[in-house]
């Protein structure tokens, strides 16, 4: 049940011709080599970082219907949203989990209550669940205690999904493979080959042996988001960028500072716009923001001190007896929205839906969010069909996740009941192993996060890591959670690094400096 080395994978990757290839590793990649293998499709995904190293490890977390589509009359789009939310929910429990998130009322915005209130029931009828919608200002004060009281008049419930966004593109991914499909990371796609005016291949770089390969294909998915245009650019001359860049930026609490019963959304008391924070892996994550991101792309992408500012703003504004600073932020993230420019003078006006379109043989996907991941990948491969020819139920929305099998009992496993939910809602069928290869105290967690010691061997091991911050950014969300990025746990992550990776002494120093570089530049507040 060993997993082939990277080596191994990129040979066979090399001595196959692909029916598709697709450049991007991120949440839309992901689905589209799901969708792409279940139906007979020779089909690799190449990532020139890592697997969710942009958008897809970055987001709010949130796997969501989106109510902000329901209040722009987007009507079509909400209902797809909010089904796809219940397909996970029920096919990932103790990865995609359902929360409820409180909204406060207060006595002057009473017009704009009864909409939202209109509105969160238009919503749940969209998924075909009833639930409840309002709480009394005792039930508020009670499930938000420290929220401002000032003009309280109760509460709105609104129920969407959470998850790790990296854990579940890596997840896909693990199901795409298991059909047959390849995905490997440090793949930097430099050029397009073509065949006349149609593309035909492309040549990439390994990142790791630092050698050129070139690959033939029947067709190339361009699936890279944000960074979509950059490959436009190897086939067509782009007079207008068809991608707005935008930023969104969080920051990360620890529940003790910020105790929620109840996640809570509320209005940003300098601009409107919606806001949340929300409970996440034993922390509290709070944003986000929409900003315009004039900076290089191939640049990690950072929270600025304003956009750090205005968060701190609002979630003062909104629990002001807690008297939150940026002493308290355990950490930041901030990631790149692949959103289609209309030319709105607002960002957060901007549509999130998403398109596809064929120029001279390289078909290109980009906007979309992460719950309609499957919806993006089938209007995908519906267009390919123009190059592919007909493609076997291309139009029935089936089970994501079908590699499944029960963990041992808990006396077998020896971890409790919500650990084990936790493990089979990340690793699926593989869960068993994880727990069978874990060594004396790997079944422990580390510090007062939710992840096992096993976890970071596993990933280490089975999981393609090629550099610290995978392990501690993407494949555990360790250097997210714990103070410094977890810097007084390097010593224990270095033995199972060392026995696990063979780094020795000289590579691991060189592995510690980048991670904690990396880490100070993108994952903690501006200095």
């Amino acid at each position: 049940m060993e997993q082939s080395s990277r080596e191994e994978l990129l040979e066979k990757a090399l001595d196959t011709h692909w029916d598709v290839i697709v450049v991007g590793g991120g949440i839309t990649g992901a689905g589209i080599l799901r969708e792409a293998v279940r139906r007979g499709l020779k089909a690799l995904v190449l990532e020139k970082k890592d697997f969710a190293w942009g958008t897809s490890s970055r987001s709010s977390k949130m796997v969501h219907g989106g109510l902000r589509y329901l209040k722009e009359g987007n009507i079509a789009l909400t209902r797809e949203s909010v089904h796809e939310r219940e397909n996970l929910v029920a096919e990932l429990p103790g990865l995609v989990t359902l929360k409820r998130f409180v909204i406060p009322k207060y006595r002057n915005k009473l017009l704009s209550g009864l909409m939202m209130h209109a509105g969160l029931i238009i919503y749940d009828l969209l998924s075909g669940k009833w639930r409840k919608h309002l709480f009394s200002v005792s039930e508020m004060k009670k499930q938000a205690p420290h929220v401002a009281k000032k003009g309280l008049r109760g509460g709105y419930i609104m129920n969407d999904a959470v998850t790790d966004d990296a854990r579940l593109v890596y997840r896909v991914l693990t199901e795409a493979r298991a059909e047959g499909g390849m995905a490997l990371n440090y793949c930097r796609v430099d050029s397009l080959l073509k065949d006349g005016q149609r593309v035909s291949g492309l040549m990439f770089v390994d990142e790791v042996n630092g050698n050129e390969y070139s690959l033939k294909t029947k067709l190339v998915i361009n699936a890279t988001g944000a960074w979509a245009d950059q490959l436009r650019n190897q086939v067509i001359k782009i007079n207008k960028q068809k991608i707005r860049p935008l930023r969104g930026s969080h920051l990360i609490f620890s529940a003790d500072r910020l105790p929620l019963v109840d996640n809570i959304s509320f209005m940003h008391p300098e601009d409107g716009r919606p806001v949340m924070a929300l409970t996440w892996e034993g922390r509290v994550i709070m944003g986000t923001t929409d900003k315009d991101h004039p900076h290089e792309m191939d640049e990690e992408a950072s929270i600025s001190s304003e956009e750090v500012r205005y968060l701190l703003a609002g979630i003062n504004y909104q629990f002001p007896d807690l008297n939150l600073t940026a002493a308290d932020i355990i950490s930041t993230q901030a990631g790149i929205r692949p959103v289609i420019d209309t030319g709105k003078a607002d960002p957060s006006a901007e549509s999130r839906d998403h398109l596809v379109w064929n120029e001279d043989g390289l078909l290109t996907v980009t906007g979309g969010k992460l719950t309609t991941f499957r919806i993006i990948a089938l209007d995908t491969l519906k267009a390919a069909q123009a190059v592919l020819g007909p493609l076997p139920e291309i139009k029935k929305k089936r089970k994501i996740f079908i590699h499944t099998e029960k963990l041992p009992s808990d006396g077998v496993t020896g971890v409790e009941a919500e650990t084990e939910s936790r493990l089979w809602g990340r690793y699926g069928y593989l869960a068993p192993v994880l727990v069978q290869q874990a060594e004396a105290g790997e079944l422990e967690k580390v510090n007062d996060t939710y992840t096992l010691w096993a976890e970071l061997r596993w990933a280490a091991k089975r999981e393609m890591v090629v550099h610290l911050d995978d392990l501690l950014l993407r494949r555990t969300r360790i250097g997210l959670l714990i103070g410094e990025g977890g810097k007084s746990f390097l010593p224990q992550i270095k033995k199972i690094c060392q026995s696990v990776l063979d780094w020795d002494d000289r590579k691991w120093n060189d592995e510690e400096t980048r991670y904690l570089k990396i880490w100070k530049q993108h994952y903690s507040i501006p200095q």
